[in-house]
């Protein structure tokens, strides 16, 4: 009796095992599934995102250090705790850039409107940026450099002759599959009109990246077959035998697949034979699949589904042949190419096709190979060894989906990462990089995933959204060098105004007053010019330039704020009414301005001219400011008219301001070139 029970129990294990073994993936389990799962996660930050939050990070610092000193100051210089609390709360707004957010936004959307009459939709604005600060762009061949128009040109025995039982056979095998058609499914069932009239399908073992072939069962002519396509390397794996053929077959031939055919061992001669065949074919431009197939024993179930076969009956096929494809290159693509290559950005080309197509498809459009890298290279790499690989491939050949996210990752070590993808595979890939670039044709989970859509899959669309990117990154910039600058120019002034006057050198309202006339002067620059040095190359945040540029600039604008305090203290001998006006004055006047000699690296308007609305926004800011000592508003805010003599200085020292702020930036730029 226990024997019956232990054999029992062994007997329901081993059936268990069975049925686990043989159970289908449903959910998390499938491609799907892993993919659903992955985009699911909040998506990484991007290269812009990352500087910005640096960048505020560092403001901070200063900012509260600054604050602590004055109030410190002030304390220990005797004044009322509650004056020097209001005083240190008021330069804590006022050298806050609380307008950047606004800058970013206004022109982001400004950008995204001027990018979408182009061919691009933006659906996340801070890509924008992002998709001007892209260095690398890395994209599949088909459908960019490609016409995406694949047709099916050849069907070959392994002698190379045309032959109708490739062409049936494949057809088969592209009919009955039931997963997502591709391209080259299309092409096969197109060619192949009504080759599965008779054939029955009894079972299917579907298509993985690992083993990069598919296999149908079918019933065909009284007899069960496995017929596999997939990639020849792969195909050649598993096959034992092959047929000959005549060479004189022809499309419209209904042969079967092994019955009336010579069969022949395939020796690594063989192999090796039929190798060079494919490598001839794929170093032609061609995709190359082959061709293989099996007779089943045993009798099969008519309609079978995905599953009914196993990987294990993948043996001891005969291989048939091989059937090609053709997808020529866009006429565009070369000068679209240029174009990018131009603009300081590395095209690195991703695909599941092998090294000698995409070679072939590189060579035709004007793409520079450095290196070539195969998707079994990537096994055991670390983050850091992979980043040295990709650097220096041009090409990533046989590359599965996971490996193309690595790869981005990899890139992203130092250098803003576009990815240019369409399928429900890209999604992963699209969510990894800093800018995921998808078209509207694509997949709905694809298109979910990007940063921008295009109205169509071309490198000319893309390009011009990376120059209008670059435009708005260029804009943001000249609001943060200007806002730092003057803000660090501030802070240091301050300082010194506590220390050298006996009184509160500036009311916290006309403190408040000032930011709100310089950020009323700042709102247009998201409409302003840029110039053309500016889009020739991709730029990101770098906060080792922000940093010594704000200290140059800063200091060169609290210099000429000490000379006012000197002027006004002991050649006018101003109390603190006109102590507080003249600086005021002064201040708006220097803040205002300095954008127009900030926003170019050129002479200001004589080589590089402001947008009108710039323009205009700072002279209207100027203007109001020196109007409201001199209106009925001055009592109220603690203004008081200044005589003529220390208007005329305070004139003499701003124009002496701009100036000299040329000549730092002279300076400046021979010592720090490059942002």
């Amino acid at each position: 009796m226990c024997r019956w029970l232990i054999l029992k129990k062994k007997l329901r294990g081993r059936r268990t095992r069975l049925e686990i073994r043989r159970r289908p993936k449903v959910g998390r389990e499938t491609q799907f599934g892993a993919i659903a799962k992955e985009v699911a996660v909040e998506a990484p930050e991007s290269a812009f995102e990352i500087g910005v939050r640096g960048l505020g990070i560092s403001i901070l610092k200063i900012t509260v250090f600054i604050v602590l000193v004055i109030s410190l100051l002030n304390l220990w210089l005797h004044r009322g705790f509650l004056e020097s609390l209001v005083f240190a709360i008021a330069v804590a707004v006022g050298l806050t850039p609380e307008l950047l957010p606004i800058i970013m936004t206004v022109t982001m959307a400004a950008g995204a409107k001027n990018i979408a009459g182009k061919g691009a939709i933006v659906k996340k604005l801070p890509s924008i940026p992002n998709f001007g600060s892209m260095d690398v762009l890395c994209t599949d061949k088909t459908g960019t450099l490609t016409e995406g128009k694949i047709r099916l040109v050849k069907y070959i025995d392994v002698n190379g002759g045309e032959s109708g039982a490739v062409l049936r056979h494949a057809f088969l095998n592209s009919y009955f599959q039931t997963g997502i058609k591709n391209a080259l499914d299309e092409a096969v069932v197109e060619r192949g009109g009504t080759a599965a009239q008779g054939a029955v399908k009894v079972g299917e073992i579907p298509f993985d990246f690992s083993r990069k072939r598919i296999g149908i069962g079918v019933k065909l002519e009284g007899r069960h077959y496995l017929i596999t396509k997939g990639a020849p390397e792969e195909v050649f794996k598993i096959s034992t035998h092959y047929s000959e053929g005549n060479g004189k077959s022809g499309a419209g031939e209904r042969e079967s697949a092994i019955v009336g055919r010579e069969r022949k061992p395939l020796t690594p001669e063989a192999v090796e034979k039929f190798h060079s065949l494919f490598e001839k074919l794929s170093s032609e431009g061609y995709k190359v699949l082959a061709i293989a197939v099996k007779e089943l024993e045993g009798p099969r179930k008519g309609r079978g589904e995905v599953g009914s076969l196993s990987t294990a009956e993948e043996k001891g096929m005969e291989l048939l042949g091989f059937i090609a494809f053709f997808d020529p290159p866009k006429p565009t693509a070369r000068a679209a190419v240029r174009r990018i290559i131009e603009a300081g950005i590395e095209i690195k080309v991703i695909t599941g096709d092998n090294e000698l197509v995409a070679k072939k498809v590189c060579d035709e459009v004007g793409l520079p190979v450095k290196g070539v890298m195969l998707g079994r290279e990537i096994e055991g790499l670390g983050i850091d060894a992979l980043a040295v690989k990709a650097q220096n491939a041009t090409i990533f050949a046989r590359f599965s989906p996971e490996e193309k996210r690595r790869v981005i990752e990899a890139l992203k070590g130092g250098r803003v990462v576009g990815y240019l993808g369409d399928g429900i595979n890209d999604a992963p890939s699209l969510r990894a990089a800093d800018v995921g670039i998808s078209v509207n044709n694509a997949g709905d989970v694809a298109k979910e995933s990007a940063d921008i859509v295009l109205t169509h899959k071309s490198l000319s669309v893309l390009i011009d959204g990376v120059l209008e990117g670059r435009r708005t990154f260029a804009n943001t910039l000249k609001y943060v060098l200007t806002g730092v600058s003057s803000n660090f120019g501030n802070m240091l002034s301050f300082t010194g105004a506590v220390v050298l006057a006996p009184f509160i050198p500036m009311l916290p309202v006309q403190i408040l007053l000032n930011n709100l006339l310089y950020d009323f002067s700042q709102v247009s620059i998201p409409y302003d010019n840029v110039d053309g040095e500016d889009l020739k190359k991709p730029k990101r945040w770098n906060l080792d330039f922000v940093e010594k540029f704000m200290i140059a600039f800063g200091l060169a604008s609290s210099v000429f704020d000490l000379i006012t305090f000197f002027a006004l203290l002991y050649v006018f001998n101003a109390a603190a009414p006109q102590f507080q006006t003249g600086w005021f004055l002064e201040s708006i006047a220097t803040q205002a301005l300095v954008i127009h000699v900030i926003r170019t690296r050129k002479t200001p308007f004589a080589q590089s001219s402001p947008g009108r609305f710039l323009l205009a926004a700072t002279a209207a800011a100027v203007a109001l400011g020196w109007l409201i000592p001199y209106s009925p508003l001055a009592p109220l805010i603690g203004f008081t008219p200044l005589p003529a003599p220390a208007l005329a200085a305070i004139v003499a020292i701003t124009a002496a301001y701009l100036v000299a702020v040329e000549g730092v930036k002279g300076w400046f730029y021979a010592r720090w070139p490059v942002y």
